[in-house]
């Protein structure tokens, strides 16, 4: 594919797995019962919102039921201007949904309704082949994997998009409680590993893979495993994110925020922004300036996500993300102690 061609196609990203409804604590009732806000979500579609915020042109390849839920994560996605037209309807078979709780550590409890959920039934035949050709990346998950017809879906799908010479970009985004056992969440990340150019993965995916909390082994073995993965973003909370390129190891602090409210969608948001520098620099053309600016800009778009409720429909623009960075870079030490104390009062 020459790279000419592919600059050509009228897509910059498409992206293939779940849409959902991720209801969100938002307070409490005079009860003392917790009240939740209906927050349209899914980590593929969360990639899509921040890249079309930046002015990427993006499609999504999904399923949603003919509901309500399904009706009004239609709106919200094109209203955001990702295309939607590969976006089918189930008639049966409800709308997933998914209830986050948050803990005090900042991690997450997920309680999904999805035995099945539309984005399940996604069938080979409703996948037009055609629209691969269009696209500069492909970007999934697995989520997409965990029953039988909607993985092979999403199977034929990598298969085309390699074949269509576009990019393929992936994201673990583990979830357990959605896997049979943990054995098949193994294969299929295993699965996404051997087929993608471009991965994004957390240190506790990494845990998770191959039994070690040392980031640098599990990376490592990543690389002698799957050669073909020629970028390699490693994200880590709290502490961090590195950039693997070639034989180049990029590392960039986080962007540590007081006002913390939820972490839903700073993965997918900070997977968004790296692929949009993907898009701007191309994978052949990176070096250390490239790859610290990436993952600052990453890092910081991650960090104002975590300040709002939900994702898909409250991404940061460039102007946002450039006051963050321009705070950090004008006093770096200083930025870090005040967002502390403020965090600890």
């Amino acid at each position: 594919m020459k790279k000419k061609e592919l600059q050509e196609r009228p897509y910059d990203v498409i992206a293939l797995g779940e849409l959902l409804i991720d209801f969100t604590v938002y307070g409490k009732s005079k009860q003392g019962n917790s009240l939740f806000e209906a927050n349209p979500g899914g980590a593929p579609c969360n990639v899509l919102a921040i890249l079309t915020k930046l002015g990427r042109k993006t499609a999504f390849i999904g399923k949603v039921g003919n509901d309500a839920f399904g009706h009004m994560l239609k709106e919200r996605v094109s209203s955001l201007g990702i295309d939607t037209q590969a976006l089918v309807m189930d008639e049966e078979i409800p709308t997933t949904l998914a209830f986050v709780q948050n803990k005090q550590n900042g991690e997450r409890d997920f309680s999904f309704y999805r035995k099945p959920g539309a984005d399940m039934m996604l069938r080979e035949n409703e996948i037009e082949e055609e629209i691969f050709a269009k696209t500069k990346i492909f970007h999934f998950g697995t989520l997409s994997m965990t029953a039988e017809g909607v993985r092979k879906s999403t199977q034929k799908a990598i298969e085309t998009a390699s074949e269509s010479g576009c990019i393929l970009t992936f994201d673990p985004n583990l979830r357990l409680p959605l896997w049979a056992d943990e054995k098949m969440a193994k294969e299929a990340i295993h699965y996404g590993l051997s087929k993608c150019d471009v991965l994004k993965i957390s240190d506790n995916e990494i845990q998770f893979l191959f039994d070690t909390s040392d980031i640098e082994e599990g990376i490592k073995r990543i690389q002698t495993q799957y050669p073909g993965i020629r970028l390699i973003l490693a994200t880590m909370g709290m502490e961090g994110s590195y950039a693997y390129y070639k034989k180049q190891c990029i590392f960039q602090k986080a962007f540590i925020q007081s006002n913390t409210i939820d972490c839903t969608g700073a993965g997918d948001t900070f997977n968004g922004i790296a692929i949009h520098y993907i898009l701007e620099y191309g994978l052949d053309h990176f070096n250390e300036v490239k790859l610290q600016e990436l993952l600052c800009h990453a890092g910081a778009g991650a960090a104002i996500i975590t300040t709002r409720p939900g994702a898909l429909c409250v991404m940061p623009d460039k102007d946002e993300i450039d006051e963050l960075l321009e705070k950090y870079k004008n006093n770096t030490d200083k930025y870090y102690e005040e967002e502390r104390d403020r965090g600890s009062k």
